[in-house]
C-alpha cells in the first residue's frame, strides 16, 4: 500500500484527523490527501485508489457523490438508511458503509486495506495484460519475419547477384555510381547477416521450447516394486 493513494473527504477537522492519525501509525501507510467539500472542487479529477467521504456539511454529499466516478472505490462515513445505500450502491459497486460507532477507526482501516490490495491487484493485472498485448503484437511481427524469410532471402540474392554483375565491369560505370553499387552491395551483404542471425534465433527459440514441452509432458517414473 506504501504507492497508494487515498483522499479524505470532510468538513469535520477531528475525523480526519483521528483516520489520518491511525493510517500514519500503520506499518505501510498509503499516501493521503485531506480535502474539505469547499476544495473538492478543484480536486475532484484527480484520481486516487480510495475515497473515504466523512461527515459534510449539510446539503454537500449528494453533490460530492454525484462527482464521483461510477468506478471509484468509496468509504462512506456517514448517517444513511438502508434505502438510500442502496441506492448508492447501486451506483457505485465498490461503495461500502461504515457506521459512525465507537469503533469505525479500526474497522475502517481494514475495509481499507483491502480495498487498497484489491486496487493494486487490479492495477498489475492491467499492467500484465498490457505486456501480454505487447508481446503477441511483437510475435505477430516475429512471425511475419519468419514467413517472409524465404522471400527476403531471394530478393536478396538477386540483389547480391545483379551488383556483382555490375562491378564485374568497372569500366562502363561511372566512379560515383560505382560508389553507389558498393554500397548496395555492402548493405545487402549487412541485411543478410541480419536475416542469418534471425533464423538462428528462431531455431535456437523453437529447440528451447520442443526441449520445454518435452519436460513437461515426461511422466515420472514409476517406484519399483518392492521385494
Amino acid at each position: 500500500m506504501r504507492n497508494a493513494s487515498v483522499l479524505i473527504l470532510s468538513d469535520e477537522t477531528e475525523f480526519a484527523r483521528l483516520l489520518t492519525s491511525c493510517w500514519q501509525a500503520e506499518r505501510h501507510a498509503p499516501g493521503i490527501t485531506v480535502l474539505s467539500s469547499d476544495l473538492w472542487k478543484d480536486h475532484e479529477a484527480v484520481p486516487h485508489d480510495l475515497v473515504v467521504v466523512g461527515p459534510l456539511r449539510e446539503g454537500k454529499l449528494p453533490g460530492v457523490l454525484r462527482s464521483l466516478e461510477p468506478a471509484a472505490a468509496v468509504i462512506l462515513c456517514v448517517p444513511a438508511d438502508s434505502r438510500e445505500l442502496g441506492q448508492l450502491r447501486s451506483r457505485y459497486p465498490r461503495l461500502v458503509h461504515i457506521p459512525l460507532r465507537e469503533d469505525w477507526a479500526q474497522t475502517l482501516l481494514l475495509v481499507a486495506g483491502e480495498s487498497l490490495r484489491r486496487a493494486e491487484a487490479l492495477r498489475l493485472a492491467k499492467q500484465a495484460e498490457r505486456r501480454a498485448a505487447k508481446n503477441e503484437q511483437q510475435a505477430t511481427l516475429g512471425r511475419y519475419m519468419n514467413d517472409m524469410k524465404h522471400s527476403m532471402n531471394n530478393a536478396l540474392t538477386s540483389m547480391l547477384g545483379n551488383a556483382e554483375l555490375l562491378l564485374f565491369e568497372p569500366g562502363q560505370l561511372s566512379s560515383q555510381s560505382l560508389a553507389q553499387i558498393k554500397t548496395i552491395h555492402s548493405m545487402a551483404l549487412r541485411i543478410n547477416e541480419i536475416m542469418q542471425r534471425f533464423s538462428s534465433l528462431a531455431s535456437e527459440m523453437r529447440e528451447a521450447e520442443n526441449a520445454s514441452q518435452a519436460e513437461t509432458e515426461v511422466e515420472p517414473a514409476s517406484p519399483a516394486p518392492r521385494r
